[in-house]
C-alpha cells in the first residue's frame, strides 16, 4: 500500500475543471481497487464534496484562513512538508501547477492541466499571470514526475517549463451519467427546469474573458439570427461567472438578439445529461484548452458538437466534431447554420461522437496515475 497525499485546495468549492478531474480520479481508483492508503487533504468548509470517498480516503482538514490564493501558496510552502512527515506519506499529489512545493520531504507528482498563463494574453490578473509564468516554470522541474492530460499540454509543458518528459495521461468522464436520456424526459426537464422550450445552442464554460471567445460567440449568433429568420434557435451560456464575466454580461445586454441569449450559470452535475441531450449542438469555440471536458461530456450524451482546435482541442475531439476557426466569427456562424436539424444528420453525428467518448474512462486514467505513484514511491 502506497501512502498518497492529495492536495485539494484549488478545487474552488466543487466548481472547476480541477474538481472535475479529482472527483474523476477518486471515482477511477475506486473502481480500480487501488493499493493506496489516499489522505484527501483540504479545507473545512470542502469536506461534505468528498463524503462519497471518506470509506477509502482519510481526510486532513486546512483551516479556512489558508483559502485565500497567497496564503494558501504559503500553506503549500511552509505548512504543508511538516504535515507530510507527520502522516508519514510516500507521494504527495498536487493537482495543479500553481501549488507545486519547493521542497517537499517526500515524492512529489504534479498534474498539469494547461499553460494557459503562457499561451492566452490576459487569461488571469497581473499578478497571476506572473506566478504563472516565471515562478511556477522554477517549481515545476522540483515536482519528480509531471503528468498532463494531453500531448498538446505535453509539447507546451516542453516548450515553457524547460521538461520534455511529462506523463501524458487523458482525463476520463463518468459514462454512468453522462449518457443519452430519451427526448420525452429530455423535454420535461428542460421545461421544468430551465423553462426552455425552443432549440437552443449551448456553451458549457465558465463565463471567462478572453479565454472562452464567449464576444465572438456572441457575434456569430447575431449572424447566424440575421441569416436564419425562420430558425428559432436561441445560445445557452451554462457557467459560473469568473475572470472578465462582467465583459460578457455587458456584451450580452448590448446585443440585437438578447431575448434570445440566456445565462444560466453554474450548471450542476444532475442537469448536465438534460441541457446535452436537448441541444442543437454544443459549441465550444474556445481560444486555449489544456483538455477540454465539455465536448466529450457532449458526445456521450448524444449532442453534435462544434469546436475550435485550439490547444488540446483537436486531439480531444478528434474527428467527431465540427471544427471552426475560434477567431472568425463568420465560421462559427456558418458552423451553427450548418448544425444537423433532421433525425438523420443527428443520428451520424451521435453515432461518432458516442464512439469517440468512449475512449475517454476514470478507470484507464487511474490505472495509469496508479503506474506513477508506483514510480515516484520507489
Amino acid at each position: 500500500m502506497i501512502r498518497v497525499a492529495l492536495s485539494t485546495s484549488v478545487i474552488q468549492r466543487g466548481k472547476s475543471g480541477v474538481a472535475t478531474y479529482i472527483f474523476g480520479l477518486l471515482d477511477g481508483l475506486r473502481a480500480i481497487d487501488a493499493p493506496i492508503e489516499m489522505t484527501l487533504v483540504g479545507f473545512e468548509e470542502d469536506r461534505a464534496l468528498f463524503d462519497k470517498w471518506l470509506d477509502r480516503c482519510s481526510w486532513q482538514p486546512v483551516p479556512e484562513k489558508w483559502r485565500p490564493a497567497v496564503p494558501n501558496i504559503f500553506w503549500h510552502q511552509a505548512k504543508l512538508p511538516a504535515l507530510l512527515k507527520k502522516l508519514r506519506t510516500e507521494v504527495l499529489h498536487i493537482p495543479s501547477y500553481r501549488r507545486i512545493v519547493w521542497n517537499p520531504p517526500v515524492a512529489q507528482v504534479v498534474t498539469v492541466h494547461d499553460c494557459a498563463a503562457f499561451a492566452v494574453r490576459g487569461k488571469y490578473d497581473a499578478a497571476r499571470m506572473f506566478y504563472g509564468r516565471h515562478i511556477v516554470s522554477r517549481l515545476a522541474r522540483r515536482a519528480n514526475v509531471l503528468m498532463t492530460v494531453s500531448r498538446a499540454t505535453a509539447a507546451d509543458v516542453a516548450r515553457y517549463f524547460k521538461a520534455p518528459n511529462a506523463r501524458v495521461i487523458w482525463n476520463g468522464i463518468d459514462h454512468s451519467r453522462l449518457k443519452m436520456l430519451p427526448e420525452t424526459e429530455i423535454r420535461a426537464e428542460l421545461e421544468q427546469n430551465f423553462r426552455q422550450t425552443k432549440p437552443y445552442f449551448l456553451y458549457l464554460a465558465r463565463l471567462e474573458h478572453p479565454a472562452k471567445n464567449h464576444l465572438r460567440l456572441i457575434g456569430a449568433f447575431e449572424r447566424f439570427v440575421a441569416a436564419n429568420p425562420d430558425r428559432r434557435e436561441e445560445m445557452l451560456f451554462g457557467g459560473a461567472d469568473w475572470h472578465g464575466a462582467e465583459v460578457i454580461h455587458r456584451r450580452i445586454a448590448d446585443s440585437p438578439v438578447r431575448e434570445r441569449i440566456r445565462s444560466l450559470g453554474f450548471v450542476g452535475k444532475a442537469d448536465l445529461p438534460i441541457l446535452y441531450g436537448g441541444a442543437v449542438a454544443m459549441v465550444y469555440p474556445s481560444l486555449f484548452e489544456g483538455f477540454g471536458l465539455p465536448p466529450i461530456e457532449a458526445m456521450a450524451c448524444g449532442c453534435p458538437v462544434i469546436c475550435s482546435p485550439s490547444g488540446s482541442l483537436r486531439e480531444v475531439a478528434g474527428d467527431a466534431a465540427r471544427l471552426v476557426d475560434p477567431e472568425s466569427v463568420e465560421d462559427i456562424a456558418s458552423a451553427l447554420a450548418q448544425a444537423p436539424v433532421t433525425a438523420e444528420a443527428r443520428e451520424t453525428w451521435r453515432r461518432r461522437g458516442l464512439s469517440h467518448a468512449g475512449k475517454f474512462r476514470w478507470e484507464e486514467a487511474a490505472r495509469a496515475v496508479m503506474e506513477v505513484y508506483e514510480s515516484a514511491a520507489r
